[in-house]
């Protein structure tokens, strides 16, 4: 037990996970002037800082500037005379150097790592470096703190578990950090590979698909469904399948990988109907598994979903008195966005603030394939499986003045109105930059505006927000 002086009057607070979830909590809970302790073993900032949100979208933009250089001569922009005649594509102009690339990938995540340390410790919160579990719901025990692996006991009148999560693998296809690839492994790459087999079309999948496109790497997308992004809107999931196959990637539908083994140059993925894709790497990404087992959980009252994901309610409890969970470990959203949100309601509902539960309708979303897919609010399903009488419209990007300048070929805005109300229920924007235009109709929906109040709106031209109007506008027309 820690023999640190302490204030009787103050709450302990014990948080298991220093990602986006615990180090929010934990900021929220020095605020209220609570004594608090953030148990962590790989680094501050989680998953989400180290190994898959910063890294990921950081190679993502790398992989941007590797696009618009392809585009570069429509732009009148050419290369120097001597070289002219000699050029066929960009990447007989410009390579990435992958070693490079993830070298500055890795220092940056290491650097937002050390950033949300400084302020942490600026504002007094402990940092533990080990593995906890609960003992009971008033105890944490802390395995691996210092360089004697010692063990150390903290008492918590609010506990919070941020674990995270980890990547899916396949049972005969164990990931070895040199072919076989998770989404954690990808940076120790120092060479692009020659071609990468992706298993899996969701978001993680597409977004590693389209980077390693655009970044030169002949790609193999293997989709167990009809189509990529199984989960998302129809017409984005359209869009990013064209532009996919437009740029020379390989698009396996409705063909599901039984395996992967290493080759004596490569990999070979087999699949379900006895089909071979072989390749230079192959990466994993089937989504992932919540880091809930062994540390204490149900022993303690906490109870379980049926895939171990930590069941909370919208102020993020769990059926334990006094403890709380946010994160990719919950039945939440697994978004950066939202763990941060969880703890911080989490810290707010346990310290006696009053706090706003947690509405997943309000979510805005962005999957950073390029274009770029942003969402917020209902989808068409679900306004269907309601009742709700609605309307809808979309207006493609290609008309919008400003679009033409950038040079931007796909994408759209698709926005949901109530029918007789005209309170905007829900948006799809497919852009570049689709996650800052999805802001206005964030606000828009969060605040019940009409599509009228949005039209009504100043935009300036020329701009894409531009297309956010109008496509408000024409839910006016259609009502009247």
């Amino acid at each position: 037990m820690s023999t640190e002086a302490q204030d009787l009057q103050q709450t302990r607070v014990v948080i298991l996970g220093g990602g986006p979830g615990g180090y929010e909590a934990a900021l929220v809970a020095r605020r209220w002037g609570a004594d608090v302790t953030i148990v962590e073993r790989q680094g501050l900032g989680g998953a989400a800082v180290l190994t898959d949100v910063v890294p990921s979208k950081t190679l993502i933009a790398t992989a941007e500037w590797m696009t618009r250089f392809g585009h570069a001569e429509e732009f009148g922009i050419r290369p120097a005379d001597d070289t002219i005649g000699m050029v066929e594509d960009a990447n007989d102009v410009i390579r990435v150097d992958l070693d490079v690339v993830n070298k500055r990938v890795l220092g940056l995540a290491a650097a937002q790592s050390a950033d949300i340390r400084g302020r942490l410790e600026r504002v007094g919160v402990r940092i533990v470096v080990g593995s906890g579990r609960l003992d009971g719901v008033q105890r944490v025990v802390v395995e691996g703190v210092g360089p004697d692996d010692a063990r150390e006991v903290l008492d918590a009148d609010v506990i919070l578990v941020s674990t995270g999560a980890t990547p899916r693998v396949l049972p005969a296809g164990q990931p070895d950090g040199e072919r076989i690839l998770t989404w954690t492994q990808l940076y120790n790459l120092t060479a692009l590979p020659e071609r990468l087999i992706v298993v899996g079309s969701g978001v993680t999948g597409a977004e590693f698909a389209g980077a390693y496109n655009a970044l030169g790497a002949d790609v193999v997308l293997i989709s167990s469904r009809d189509r990529v992004l199984p989960g998302e809107d129809p017409d984005a999931a359209a869009v990013i399948e064209e532009v996919f196959k437009d740029r020379g990637m390989e698009v396996m539908s409705r063909s599901r990988a039984k395996s992967a083994v290493r080759t004596d140059d490569g990999v070979e993925v087999t699949l379900e109907d006895g089909r071979t894709v072989r390749g230079s790497h192959v990466l994993l990404a089937l989504g992932s598994i919540p880091n809930t087992a062994g540390i204490g959980l149900e022993e303690a009252g906490v109870r379980l979903g049926d895939g171990g994901h930590i069941k909370v309610d919208r102020v993020s409890r769990t059926s334990a008195r006094g403890v709380y969970a946010a994160g990719d470990c919950t039945t939440g959203l697994p978004l950066a966005s939202v763990a941060a949100m969880q703890g911080r309601i989490a810290m707010a509902h346990a310290l006696g603030d009053t706090v706003s539960p947690l509405d997943p309708a309000t979510v805005c979303a962005t999957i950073f394939t390029t274009p770029e897919i942003a969402t917020v609010g209902y989808n068409e399903d679900q306004l269907k499986a309601v009742g709700t009488a609605y309307l809808v419209s979309m207006l493609p990007l290609k008309g919008n003045p400003r679009a033409k300048m950038l040079g931007l070929q796909y994408g759209f805005v698709k926005l949901y109105a109530h029918s007789v109300t005209g309170v905007l229920l829900g948006g799809v924007v497919v852009a570049h930059r689709a996650s800052e235009l999805i802001f206005p109709i964030t606000l828009a929906f969060a605040h019940r505006l009409t599509a009228d109040e949005v039209a009504e709106s100043f935009t300036v031209y020329p701009s894409l927000s531009g297309t956010v109007a109008e496509v408000a506008r024409m839910l006016h027309k259609h009502r009247d």
